[in-house]
């Protein structure tokens, strides 16, 4: 059994729509974050050192560059022919929205790529940024914007100094689906003070609210950041691969068929990561919980029926 025989994947969505495979190409386009230059605050997440999640995080911003290294890349390991530019470092929407249409048309201009998955805050949204968004699915793109969360609950967005909290994100949210965009929200499993429990009762209020995609990360303790400190110091403590891979296949059953799942686990590079070290096995989390989902004979969308009643009792 593989994975996308219980789960929902972006990879299997995108091949039955468009009958190819098409994949993302990361791309750094030179953005900053709020929570960085001051106007929220600065030295951004506890948890955040970019290069963590981004493997493009070096580059000169030269768009056509870095879809043409992309390309190369997964020519190789996929074969695929046809792309979604994916704007992932820091928060990509996150400056004017003239210089954002020149960047986004970039990417756009390329005649192998379908459209873009935009990553952002959900604070970094205004009217203007969502219009130019659904301009480009007007006219045929696949547009997604990724809505970066973590978590539902505010003291813990408060505890790793992410600058907004649930009400933003449900009013971006609700702004976004206005337009028709669809959207795709990252939560992290592990967070300072949060138990599988909570990373559920996240799932809940997100799925609650409505949305087309979901990303989960582990939490990960990555050089040069204020939870290495936390960690060194020994204030947090990982999470245990098998806990994870518990807490996710919990969250994959309770969430409804419908759902793309474009991401269950997150991996960082060796030569930052502090820990757990099983962050660093991308295949062996994904083959965990493909595995622990067969074992107790449950696949996307098995407990969704619970969710009401669940979120109802929160």
């Amino acid at each position: 059994m593989v994975l996308s025989d219980v789960v929902n994947t972006f990879g299997q969505d995108l091949l039955r729509r468009y009958g190819e495979r098409v994949h993302k190409l990361a791309i750094n386009a030179g953005f900053t974050c709020p929570n960085r230059d001051g106007s929220k605050g600065r030295g951004g997440c506890t948890f955040c050192n970019n290069v963590s999640f981004s493997p493009n995080a070096r580059q000169e911003p030269d768009i056509a560059a870095q879809l043409q290294s992309g390309r190369k890349v997964l020519a190789r390991r996929t074969g695929a022919k046809k792309f979604l530019a994916y704007f992932q470092a820091y928060t990509n929407t996150y400056a004017n929205v003239d210089d954002l249409d020149r960047l986004y048309r970039q990417a756009l201009s390329e005649p192998d790529v379908l459209g873009l998955s935009v990553g952002t805050r959900p604070d970094c949204v205004p009217p203007a940024v969502l219009d130019l968004l659904k301009s480009y699915q007007d006219e045929g793109y696949e547009i997604w914007l990724e809505l970066g969360l973590q978590s539902a609950f505010d003291h813990t967005l408060e505890k790793v100094n992410r600058g907004h909290g649930f009400g933003e994100y449900r009013a971006a949210l609700r702004a976004a689906h206005a337009r028709e965009l669809c959207v795709c929200t990252h939560l992290i499993v592990g967070l300072p003070g949060e138990r599988p429990q909570d990373s559920l009762q996240s799932l809940f209020r997100v799925l609650e609210l409505g949305v087309e995609g979901l990303k989960i990360h582990p939490l990960h303790v990555v050089k040069a950041t204020r939870l290495a400190n936390q960690w060194r110091s020994g204030e947090y403590q990982p999470l245990k691969m098998t806990d994870y891979v518990e807490t996710v296949a919990g969250m994959v059953a309770h969430t409804p068929e419908d759902v793309v799942y474009h991401r269950l686990t997150g991996t960082a590079e060796s030569r930052i990561l502090l820990a757990p070290h099983w962050c660093s096995q991308k295949w062996r989390v994904l083959n965990a919980i493909t595995h622990h989902l067969e074992t107790l004979e449950l696949r996307q969308g098995s407990l969704a029926s619970r969710l009401s009643r669940a979120a109802n009792a929160e």
